[in-house]
């Protein structure tokens, strides 16, 4: 102890500074690894793949329900239920023709639906048959859907064959949405399940 009843604090080793470099090099790796983990977390994902099969209720152009579980088809984006367009300048119901579409590939042959992950509104996303129809790809070929991060052949094959949709003007689904909200996605859903439902199960 010093004079005074003072004791000198005791001093921290000294330790050098990171360089820039090595700084950079400890962030790099961290992401890496980060991604590392997404990866397996996905792969983990795909590996709990779920199969539904049986009868569908049709939603719209791009949603079913089977066995209860709501069902978004991967890869392709409908005109919502409300939607219209114009053909030949005069505005018809796009969004109705593209749910009635769907609801004749479904019916096609037996339906198989696989997916492993959910959309925000926990749908799962979905690719689905009907027998040896892929009915994703389908409905993008037959011009009642676009590609939305998959089939953009289907989309290219069915513009210049001017095919549904694209036999007139129509606006994208998703700029749809944003003009009027996520609401217009589910608005019209439950009275789309409904009529829907009626005309399949007891031809009304």
């Amino acid at each position: 102890m010093s004079r005074g009843g003072y004791s000198p604090r005791p001093r921290r080793p000294w330790r050098p500074r990171k360089s820039r470099a090595r700084r950079y090099l400890e962030y790099g790796l961290t992401l890496v690894v980060l991604l590392v983990l997404l990866v397996l977390v996905d792969r983990i994902n795909r590996g709990e793949t779920q199969r539904l099969s049986g009868e569908a209720v049709v939603n719209d152009g791009d949603t079913i329900t089977v066995k209860g579980e709501r069902l978004r088809l991967r890869g392709i984006d409908a005109p919502e239920f409300s939607q219209t367009c114009l053909r030949d300048g005069v505005s018809y119901a796009c969004g109705r023709e593209s749910t009635r579409s769907l609801g004749v590939l479904v019916r096609s042959g037996a339906l198989a639906c696989d997916g492993w992950e959910r959309d925000k509104f926990d749908r799962l996303l979905v690719v689905c048959r009907a027998g040896d129809v892929d009915i994703n790809r389908r409905q993008v070929e037959n011009g009642w859907a676009v590609a939305y991060g998959d089939y953009a052949d289907a989309e290219s094959s069915a513009r210049q064959a001017k095919r549904g949709l694209w036999a007139g003007e129509f606006e994208r689904p998703r700029d749809f949405r944003d003009r009027h909200g996520h609401e217009a996605e589910s608005a019209h859903d439950w009275f789309a399940t409904i009529v829907n439902w009626l005309r399949q199960t007891i031809g009304w």
